[in-house]
């Protein structure tokens, strides 16, 4: 089976530095693994193809590889979410959600994160999500509470109460 993904250019020269990373993903995937102006994937197991392509998606969103590897586990799972839905069309507001959910020298990101058991990752026009769907859910509701313009202590204690 084959099939392709599109992530940012930045990111697949990213991704082509780390030869290390893409040999050992395909040999613990048993998958094929091309760059070129896309990221080709060819494998055998549908689902081992699936797998491998949210890999490459979380590094596309801008995720580090050993947090991506997560994914190859069929407990974890990836979520983005597109903070632009919230912002409308101001790139000031974009902006300034950005630096909501990042927080003062990464505090809330940080938070969400350890609250959550979760990696965050922010960039360009989205915010993506990697952990167990329980708290992928939980992490999703912080963040969306904090896009519609909750405190942050409201969110704190939020997670504080989830937890």
């Amino acid at each position: 089976m084959i099939d392709f993904v599109k992530i940012p250019e930045e990111r697949l020269k990213f991704l082509k530095k780390e030869k290390k990373f893409l040999e050992e993903l395909q040999r613990f995937s048993n998958t094929k693994i091309k760059l070129n102006e896309e990221v080709y994937l060819e494998a055998d197991d549908p689902l081992k193809l699936l797998r491998v392509k949210e890999v490459i998606k979380a590094i596309g969103r801008g995720f580090m590889p050993t947090d991506a590897m997560d994914l190859l586990d069929e407990s974890y799972y990836f979520l983005s979410i597109d903070i632009k839905s919230y912002a409308g069309k101001s790139r000031n507001r974009l902006t300034t959600l950005k630096g909501r959910l990042i927080g003062t020298c990464g505090k809330t990101k940080k938070m969400i994160e350890s609250f959550t058991d979760t990696k965050l990752a922010i960039y360009g026009k989205t915010i993506s999500i990697i952990g167990r769907w329980e708290d992928v859910i939980m992490a999703r509701e912080a963040i969306e509470m904090l896009l519609l313009g909750r405190m942050h202590s409201t969110v704190y204690k939020f997670l504080e109460k989830k937890r």
